[in-house]
């Protein structure tokens, strides 16, 4: 009787792997003091860090060489320039399909200030400019590389997925005698879902685990300076404190338009980020269901157009007190007398990954309201879905049809700060939706 060798008896004992997996990390924390992006009242560059900021990719191949790249970063968000630098370079000299790469912000308020993205919310000093030009440059050349990693690093895999629930996102918008208003709204719609992905060795080694929550990453006010994931951060941190050699991922939902609550001091994100942790590590250590199935990839491109607007528009504007509105106003007049005003947001993109029939992920551009998610989840229900905003462009927020109505923050008064001319058409739910269900239906589903 032949016997077989240590390696030929140990593969005889581990179970088959249905995937290939890679998993890297690059620290992008800024190594100069730079301004600080997400809240305009800031006036200053940062002057510490709490903790690192990181980069994390997890690549992922199937058993017919099927793709995909998972990035999480923790930043504010991936202005366009970005990601099609980024998505260029890997198509290139990886020969990765746009479609398979997926770039999440964590859309932290104590991360860097991005090239291009929220241009109209400071006015920055030449050599503060040069600052974020630099790192922006780096930050390029960080997540390639971080890709490139991840994809030199596969290896036998299986994936397991569930969901938690989370805790302390709150609704925001609060309607008052003047109007919608940012502040408390426990009556309103949000998404407490946290989905869990798990992805182990075949001996059963945690390798990575993304998770994600529906609540924005300001617990943190414009009165904080250090640089900080913000909860998400910290949970990252628990995670990986909790279960060593593995990497925590966090994927930003759709919580557009959700807080954290309390909010405001800096005790409140390691409490906030525990909690989080907690509810992960739950999740990982009970029953998941098993992924398996072909990786299938779809990136769609839409045409969002903007209300109505003229010249009178924002001449109107111009002797107002508040300097951003009129900041927002020049800028605009400026495009009209180059006759290029600003009338559609050009290719919003929808991205779809589904493994098989076990998971679908739908990654969205900008700053997405809960209410996309929780009608994703009625017309394709909630089992083995993950629905992400920030995804691969952050160029404002993205109402549904019903804040749009409600008026306030997310539906017209942030468009300022990121140089867009005012609110979205009505029509702007629908055409999100329209070019979901294209997507969803290129990856079978």
């Amino acid at each position: 009787m032949r016997l077989l060798g240590p390696a030929l008896l140990l593969t005889a004992i581990l179970p088959a792997a249905d995937y290939k997996a890679g998993v890297a990390r690059v620290k992008i924390t800024p190594e100069k003091p730079i301004y600080l992006s997400g809240y305009a009242n800031r006036n200053r560059p940062s002057d510490g860090v709490v903790h690192d900021l990181w980069a994390k990719a997890l690549a992922i191949e199937d058993t017919r060489g099927g793709r995909v790249v998972i990035v999480t970063t923790d930043i504010i968000g991936y202005p366009r320039w970005l990601s099609d630098l980024i998505g260029a370079r890997l198509e290139k000299d990886h020969g990765l399909n746009r479609s398979r790469l997926v770039l999440n912000a964590s859309h932290t308020h104590t991360g860097p200030l991005i090239q291009r993205n929220l241009n109209l919310m400071f006015e920055l000093k030449p050599e503060q400019q040069a600052v974020v030009e630099e790192y922006s440059r780096k930050l390029a050349d960080d997540v390639v590389g971080v890709v490139a990693a991840a994809l030199k690093d596969l290896a036998p895999a299986n994936l397991a997925f569930g969901n938690g629930t989370g805790s302390f996102a709150i609704n925001r918008r609060e309607m008052s005698p003047k109007g919608m208003r940012l502040g408390l709204n426990p009556g309103g719609s949000s998404d407490h879902d946290v989905p869990v992905w798990k992805v182990t060795a075949p001996d059963g080694r945690l390798r990575a685990v993304v998770f994600g929550y529906a609540c924005h990453n300001t617990t943190l006010g414009g009165d904080f300076y250090q640089i900080s994931g913000d909860y998400a951060g910290h949970a990252q941190i628990e995670i990986e404190k909790a279960h060593p050699g593995a990497a925590a991922m966090f994927l930003m939902l759709c919580g557009a338009d959700q807080n954290p609550n309390p909010r405001g001091k800096p005790d409140l994100p390691p409490l906030h980020g525990a909690a989080l942790a907690a509810e992960v590590s739950r999740v990982l250590g009970g029953s998941l269901q098993q992924v398996r199935g072909r990786i299938r990839t779809a990136y769609q491109l839409v045409d969002l157009n903007f209300a109505l607007h003229s010249r009178k528009t924002f001449e109107a504007r111009l002797t107002e007190s508040n300097p951003w509105r009129v900041r927002h106003a020049k800028a605009m007049l400026q495009l009209y007398d180059e006759r290029r005003p600003i009338r559609r947001y050009a290719s919003y993109p929808v991205q779809a990954v589904s493994f098989g029939r076990d998971l679908l992920l739908l990654a969205l551009g900008g700053e997405v309201v809960v209410d996309y998610a929780l009608r994703v989840k009625k017309e394709y229900g909630s089992k083995g879905i993950i629905v992400a905003g920030y995804t691969n462009d952050v160029m404002s927020y993205i109402p549904s049809l019903r804040v749009l109505k409600e008026g306030g923050y997310e539906a017209d008064a942030s468009m300022i700060y990121y140089g867009q001319p005012g609110p979205y058409a009505e029509d702007v739910e629908e055409r999100v939706f329209a070019t979901i269900r294209q997507a969803a239906k290129r990856v079978g589903r």
